[in-house]
């Protein structure tokens, strides 16, 4: 009988992210668009990691950020024109566009994935991209309706089949006042996505590996416009998944109602009942391994009212609760489905380890880990203090960001399963 894989015992780490070899370096291509002003900031994360920036300004990005900013950022030349005989007979577009180990395009915008997704070449930038025999990784950025009409849509299907890797966009509000899809991801999500395709085959212990995450709340129904929830944000669980993802793994994020970007190459699915959650998970086995970060409501009312409850002279209405299914638990005894490796969480105010040590044994999973959410900071911050509490013993860590926790367990989990 093959021996049983150990729960991880992960060491610490002083950064979340892979470091890749030295003397990586990134074409950085910058549309024309609003969220130009990010590439800085991106070429500010890239270079503090040691990675190389090669910048390539659109005309249009230039009216946005200055050559002088992104070169200085960037301590390289920025290169603009097509037709430069300087940088034609120093460089060359040809071998511009090879002399990164990855193109990035940031923004992204509809102009460009347009001519990249139907192979035109008439500015420096389309040029590139049709030119590279590297990958490219993508950040979108767009009014709502550019991202969602058909044309796009289409194009970006296309970039996806060429094999054009895309982080984002994101929810929320645009320049241009209205509200939805097109925001561009954030730099350190576009940072993580790169770090994560530099570092290669090598650092991505986790490929071929199926792992499963339930991250945030749920929402129980009372009626149509109240529910039963809790404070969950969702951040540790959406952390962790980032961080399996970064190190190869496919992961199916199960996540209740969150307002949060979905972490560069995982496969989100939203819920929002305990019952929803539990279908789906069961739904995505096998799996190699599942980690329950989600904050699941323990009860649901036995019947959800079909019109919003009003006051009234008899007073508040009287609720009658029914246990919900225990996810955890659920996916511990899957017989012959079970993962390999259960990872349960305890949000606990008081006895944490105490009361980690009882629900692993009344779950039936590898490992616990614990946290005390009457800290300040931890439910709904960007730091928290765990405890790993498995069958072998506790493990105390220091209080460090969510990022940090999530790329020290996802090593952990790695070990584990090798």
């Amino acid at each position: 009988m093959a021996k049983a894989p150990q729960p991880p015992t992960p060491k610490p780490a002083p950064t979340p992210v892979a470091v890749p070899t030295p003397d990586r370096r990134v074409l950085l291509i910058v549309g024309g668009g609003v969220a130009a002003y990010k590439a800085l900031e991106l070429t500010r994360l890239l270079r503090k990691a040691g990675v190389g920036v090669r910048p390539l300004l659109t005309k249009a990005g230039a009216q946005f950020v200055t050559p002088l900013s992104l070169s200085s950022l960037a301590e390289d030349k920025v290169y603009t024109d097509l037709f430069s005989l300087t940088d034609e007979a120093e460089m060359g577009h040809i071998q511009l566009s090879r002399s990164a180990d990855l193109v990035v395009v940031v923004p992204a915008t509809a102009d460009l994935m347009a001519k990249a997704a139907h192979g035109l070449a008439n500015d420096l930038a389309s040029t590139t991209l049709l030119a590279t025999d590297k990958p490219v990784l993508m950040a979108p950025a767009m009014n709502v309706r550019m991202w969602l009409h058909p044309a796009t849509q289409r194009n970006v299907a296309t970039l996806k089949a060429d094999g054009v890797h895309i982080v984002g966009p994101d929810d929320g509000a645009m320049a241009c006042g209205e509200f939805g899809p097109g925001r561009m991801a954030e730099p350190a999500a576009i940072f993580d996505a790169i770090m994560g395709l530099l570092a290669g085959e090598a650092s991505r212990p986790l490929a071929g590996k199926h792992v499963i995450v339930t991250a945030g709340p749920t929402a129980e129904p009372l009626d149509p416009v109240r529910v039963l929830t809790n404070r969950s944000s969702g951040k540790q669980g959406f952390a962790i998944a980032g961080a399996l993802a970064r190190l190869g793994a496919r992961v199916t994020l199960v996540a209740g109602p969150v307002n949060l970007p979905t972490p560069f190459g995982v496969d989100r699915v939203d819920v929002e009942t305990a019952v929803e959650m539990l279908t789906i998970c069961q739904g995505a086995l096998p799996a190699d391994a599942a980690v329950c970060v989600a904050a699941v409501a323990d009860w649901r009312p036995d019947e959800a009212f079909g019109v919003k409850l009003k006051k009234g002279r008899e007073g508040p209405p009287t609720l009658r609760l029914v246990e919900n299914p225990d996810i955890l638990a659920t996916l511990s005894a899957s017989g012959p489905r079970r993962p390999t490796l259960v990872v349960g969480f305890a949000a606990e105010t008081n006895d944490v380890i105490a009361n980690a040590r009882a629900k692993l044994a009344r779950k039936g999973c590898d490992l616990i880990v614990a946290n005390d959410v009457s800290e300040a900071g931890v439910m709904g911050g960007d730091d928290n203090t765990v405890v790993i509490v498995s069958k072998r013993g506790v493990d105390k860590w220091e209080r460090a960001p969510k990022a940090e926790v999530a790329a020290r367990l996802a090593r952990g989990i790695a070990e584990s399963l090798q």
